[in-house]
C-alpha cells in the first residue's frame, strides 16, 4: 500500500493529519480514525461514529468540538439516536468548556510519546497503531501494582 498524503487544512494550509477519537469520562480512547488532514471534521465524526454506534448502546450524549457543522449535528440523532452537545467559542479570554477538556487531556496525554509529538508515520494505520500502544500503556501504568508480584522480588 503507497503511503497516505497528509493532505493541509482549508484555512489554515497545515500540512499533516487528523486524529477522531471518541472517548469516555476517564478520557479513555473507544474509537479512532486517524485520515489526512484534508477530511473534513463532519464527514471525519460521522465516519467513527458509524462504525461504533452499534457497539456502544449506553452512549446516550455526543460532545463536539464547534467545528462539527450543523450536518454532523443534525446527522447524530438522526442516524445513531444520540444527543450532540457542541462547545461553542469562548468570548474574549481563556474559558473552560465544560466536559471538552476531557478529549483536550487525551490528545496531551498522547504527544507525551515520541512517536506522537510530530506526524513521523508514512501511513495513517501506523498511526493508529502507535496511538493504541500508547493508550495501552497509559492504562498499564494505572493499574495497582499486584500484592503477588510485589512479595516475589
Amino acid at each position: 500500500m503507497p503511503p497516505v498524503s497528509g493532505g493541509t487544512t482549508g484555512g489554515k494550509k497545515v500540512l499533516g493529519r487528523k486524529r477522531f477519537i471518541l472517548t469516555d469520562s476517564l478520557g479513555l480512547i473507544w474509537a479512532l480514525w486517524v485520515t489526512s488532514a484534508d477530511q473534513q471534521d463532519r464527514d471525519g465524526g460521522r465516519w467513527l461514529l458509524s462504525q461504533v454506534r452499534n457497539l456502544l448502546p449506553r452512549l446516550r450524549e455526543v460532545i463536539a468540538d464547534s467545528g462539527f457543522s450543523k450536518k454532523f449535528v443534525d446527522w447524530v440523532p438522526r442516524v445513531c439516536g444520540w444527543a450532540v452537545t457542541t462547545t461553542a467559542t469562548a468570548a474574549k479570554g481563556f474559558k473552560v468548556h465544560p466536559r471538552r477538556w476531557v478529549v483536550e487531556r487525551t490528545f496531551a496525554w498522547l504527544v507525551s510519546y515520541r512517536r506522537l509529538v510530530k506526524d513521523y508515520e508514512c501511513h495513517t494505520q501506523t498511526s493508529e497503531a502507535m496511538i493504541r500502544v500508547a493508550m495501552i500503556h497509559l492504562m498499564l501504568r494505572r493499574l495497582p501494582p499486584l500484592p503477588w508480584f510485589s512479595d516475589a522480588l
